[in-house]
């Protein structure tokens, strides 16, 4: 993939702010850090913090690691945030050693390199780069967010950051390719449940199959046209699991069934709305087929975080758009194309921390990090070096462009 975009000068930064930042992601990855095992990570960037320019280092009751650093005038609170969570691995099926931060033709090997300790890296890089450089003689505060529990559940830990921070501004550094993002569809995972009657398998008649039920439920589902939006695109609903009760079910009809949904949330979506055509079709079913019952409802879950605290949510995260003429994504794309000419304004094809950030809380939010989509949760993921340093530059451009901003 290298070459596909004209990169950011990464000459501006001097050969010990590369190091720097190479370094950093490279010990990052040394430390696998899946959801609710994030400690090792987030001890390493406590005491690089710790030890450098930052004014402040707080781990919250989650495991959030927020890194602060103050500006000598009055202004807005940057808040650049990137998970530092991975999903796991399967060492049998990548060629090098996904823990090794190993370099190889210009890249950085290894899990979370671009999903996404690289941009975390950046971010606590640039931040140093950028409050050195003007002897932090600018206005508000800078805050690095190092959040836990993304990739279970994406923006629930950052509740609790935005609570604490209180940001004017949000930066999302999940993969953009260096261009400057504006919004992401969003997600929720639906259940459909049918409920039967349990019989012998030799005398059906005796009972009510939950699947025959659900498969009527399903056609009628399947015939849904999808909304739309025109910058989002479709708010897909795809079927992505089902099972049936008993199971296995030898000689019995089956008295439950469930199915699981994907769907891909647009703006202005709600909990109802989403759930509403589904139950508008089980109302149908249920006056025209006898012995008909059926319910839907967004899944939910629970984990522990590594401090001990549990972390629990419904899984429903709004999507988020901003006018591309908003004046946090005018001056940052037109700060960015300074930078680099060919940079483009566009927007996340999957869910982030936005989802709070800017679904929940209609905080201003863009989207900008190294690297590449199709890169995340990939065997033998890597950054290219390039995209790494270029992103460095950037941040720092960013932090210039929305502290300046009334």
């Amino acid at each position: 993939m290298k070459g596909d975009k004209k990169l950011i000068n990464v000459d501006l930064l001097s050969n010990e702010q590369k190091k720097q930042v190479i370094n950093l992601c490279q010990d990052l990855v040394r430390s696998p850090s899946y959801s609710g095992e994030e400690n090792h990570v987030a001890e390493k960037i406590k005491r690089f913090a710790e030890e450098t320019i930052f004014d402040d280092v707080l781990v919250d009751e989650l495991g959030n690691v927020l890194l602060t650093i103050e500006g000598k005038q009055d202004g807005p609170t940057v808040l650049f945030d990137g998970h530092i969570d991975t999903v796991p691995v399967n060492k049998e099926q990548w060629t090098k050693d996904p823990f090794s931060g190993e370099i190889e033709d210009d890249k950085i090997y290894g899990r979370g390199t671009s999903d996404m300790k690289g941009a975390v890296s950046a971010m606590i890089a640039s931040s140093v780069n950028f409050a050195k450089e003007n002897g932090k003689n600018f206005p508000g505060k800078i805050v690095v967010s190092c959040s836990v529990h993304e990739e279970r559940f994406e923006g629930v830990a950052t509740r609790n950051v935005s609570k604490i921070v209180k940001p004017d501004y949000v930066v999302i550094g999940e993969a953009t390719n260096l261009n400057l993002n504006r919004g992401q569809r969003g997600r929720a995972e639906i259940i459909v449940e049918t409920y039967g009657k349990s019989a012998h398998s030799s005398n059906p008649h005796k009972g009510v199959n939950a699947v025959l039920n659900m498969n009527k439920l399903i056609a009628k589902i399947e015939e849904l046209r999808n909304v739309n939006n025109e910058v989002l695109g479709d708010g897909i609903l795809e079927l992505t699991d089902i099972i049936s009760s008993p199971y296995p079910g030898a000689s019995v009809v089956p008295s439950k069934c469930r199915v699981t949904y994907d769907r891909r949330l647009l703006v202005g979506e709600t909990k109802e709305s989403v759930l509403k055509p589904i139950n508008d079709i089980i109302n149908q079913l249920t006056k025209e087929v006898k012995d008909f019952k059926a319910k839907v409802y967004y899944s939910s879950g629970d984990d522990v975080c590594y401090t001990g605290n549990k972390i629990e949510s419904e899984r429903f995260f709004p999507a988020w758009l901003f006018d591309e003429e908003e004046d946090f994504v005018s001056n940052t794309l037109k700060a960015l194309k300074q930078l680099n000419r060919e940079t483009e304004l566009s927007h996340y094809s999957f869910c982030t921390n936005g989802s709070h950030f800017a679904g929940e809380k209609d905080i201003p939010t863009i989207g900008f990090g190294p690297s590449y989509e199709h890169l995340a949760h990939v065997d033998d993921e890597y950054i290219e070096i390039d995209q790494l340093l270029a992103a460095t530059v950037g941040y720092s451009e960013i932090m210039k462009t929305l502290t300046a901003l009334k």
